[in-house]
Formats: structure tokens, C-alpha cells, sequence
């Protein structure tokens, strides 16, 4: 969220630091969120630490439990399946109104996010690739409220990446099911793309491993 200056607010930055930590593994899964320390540390009122709690609940990064205050989303099997399945459905919906409005310049976009995926030597980069790829799928769908639940549910995915990285290791790749998205789409196969692209994000679950 940005203020009338186009900046990011002092929510969104508090949220934006703690969203990092949660997806690259520095902070947990249940490890307790603290008003005041996230407060402290920020140097910052409660009010925008409370409203960086909720825009960390909405991308399913933070939960907030009766008697146990603001915690690190679990990553156990049953959080991991309901995200891939969500996202599944959401980004096909997405997929399907956004194919026909396809320009060059998106398919440009798509194309360098996929070749960036393909080079990128940290995990870092493969995971930024990874969400810009997808991002670039869907944007011209032109559907604010359903890109901004994908936004949510991408930052979750992207916490998956890096937990099944660190469980199994990582090596630089290149992603076989973005190349047959494209295709697809380039080729005007709305049907293959949305098939391919549900089965690529739903493959998340079968390779994850319970975190927690």
C-alpha cells in the first residue's frame, strides 16, 4: 500500500520486512509476532504495526490465534495444499481472462521473466523470476481484486519454494512447464495453457515435505 505519493506506507514497510523473513525462513513457522517488539524495532506507533499484521494475514504469511496473539502461518501439509489449490484455481480464472488481451509486449515480459528464471544462480533470483513469470501471466486479466488475492497467495508460494529448497537443496534449472505455458499461449490454446498452468502450480504439493 502506498500513500498519495506513490511511497510505500510505514504498514507496508513493516509488513514488506517481516513478509521477507517469513518467506526466505528466518522467521519460522508459529513463531509469535509482538505488537510492541515489531513496534520497537521499527520505530513506529502500534497502529501501522497492526494494520502490517493484516496485509500479512491477507497473503496467508501470519495468523492470529485466540489467547496466542499473531504467529508465522503453519507450513504443514494441510496449510500447504490449501494454497496450491487456491492459487490453482484463482490464477486459471485469471489465466483465462487475461490470454486474449495478450499483447507483444506481454509476451516480451513473460518471455524475459522465463529466461531470467533460467539463469538465475542464487535462489534469490529463481524465486523473483519465478513470481514475475507468474505475475506477468495473469496482469492483464484486469481484475484488481483477483490480482491482489494472487499476489497474496504467490507470496505464500514463494515461502514453499524456499522451505522445499532448503529441505532437498537447489541448483540452477530451467523450468520446463513455464516454456509449455508460453507455447500454449502463443499459440492460442487458452484450454492447454490453463491445463498446463493448474497442474504446474498443484505439482508444489506433491514435491512439498510438511514444515513445521
Amino acid at each position: 500500500m502506498k500513500d498519495t505519493d506513490g511511497n510505500l506506507t510505514i504498514a507496508a514497510r513493516i509488513a514488506e520486512a517481516i513478509a521477507e523473513r517469513i518467506i526466505d525462513g528466518t522467521l519460522k513457522p508459529d513463531t509469535p509476532l509482538r505488537q510492541d517488539h515489531v513496534a520497537h524495532e521499527f520505530n513506529s506507533s502500534h497502529v501501522p504495526v497492526r494494520e502490517a499484521f493484516r496485509q500479512l494475514d491477507a497473503q496467508h504469511l501470519v495468523v492470529a490465534l485466540p489467547r496466542r496473539g499473531v504467529r508465522v502461518a503453519p507450513l504443514d501439509a494441510t496449510s500447504i495444499r490449501e494454497i496450491s489449490e487456491m492459487r490453482a484455481a484463482l490464477e486459471v480464472v485469471a489465466l483465462r481472462h487475461a490470454a486474449s488481451r495478450l499483447t507483444p509486449a506481454h509476451f516480451a515480459k513473460i518471455e524475459l521473466a522465463l529466461v531470467e528464471g533460467d539463469n538465475a544462480e542464487t535462489l534469490q533470483e529463481f524465486e523473483a523470476a519465478n513470481r514475475a513469470f507468474h505475475q506477468a501471466l495473469v496482469t492483464p486479466c484486469g481484475m484488481p481484486r483477483l490480482l491482489a488475492s494472487l499476489d497474496g497467495l504467490q507470496r505464500a508460494n514463494s515461502r514453499l519454494v524456499f522451505a522445499m529448497a532448503h529441505s532437498s537443496g537447489w541448483r540452477p534449472r530451467s523450468n520446463q512447464d513455464h516454456r509449455l505455458i508460453l507455447g500454449a499461449l502463443r499459440a492460442r490454446n487458452i484450454e492447454q495453457a490453463c491445463s498446463l498452468l493448474a497442474r504446474h502450480i498443484q505439482t508444489i504439493e506433491r514435491l512439498s515435505v510438511p514444515v513445521t
